[in-house]
């Protein structure tokens, strides 16, 4: 799969960020929908990639579009003066990079996919033979 080692990468920088708003910013009430969307969601994915599975480069720029609205809605609301600290406002920054950079390079990975491989390499041409009516 075309940019596979990117996506691993990327995918557990969003694991990581993940459990780390989990246990710094949310660690008072289990919250099993986001312990399932910002840890085991990614977790899918990265095994999908790692099994070569075509269709997860389109899951990651699904999720990436997700997760990118959910950290700019964050974001935001930060710098609007509302709830949130530092750490809050750093962590949103890399996962929406991160997440910026699901969209690109598993769309970039699936239309490469989509397309194929490409046309094998043209053979250098025989050499000519000789000719019998050739000057000696």
């Amino acid at each position: 799969m075309p940019h596979r080692q990117i996506l691993l990468v990327t995918l557990l920088t969003v694991i990581a960020v993940g459990i780390a708003t989990l246990l710094l910013i949310m660690p008072e009430a289990l919250h099993l929908w986001w312990w399932l969307f910002l840890v085991l969601l990614p977790l899918g994915l990265a095994s999908a990639i790692m099994m070569n599975w075509g269709w997860a480069a389109v899951a990651c720029v699904a999720y990436g579009t997700i997760g990118l609205a959910i950290d700019l809605a964050t974001v935001v609301s930060i710098l609007g003066g509302r709830e949130g600290s530092g750490l809050t406002l750093a962590l949103s920054v890399v996962s929406g990079s991160a997440n910026f950079a699901l969209i690109v390079f598993g769309g970039r990975a699936f239309w490469m996919i989509l397309q194929g491989p490409g046309p094998q390499e043209s053979r250098p041409p025989n050499p000519p033979s000789p000719s019998p009516s050739s000057p000696s």
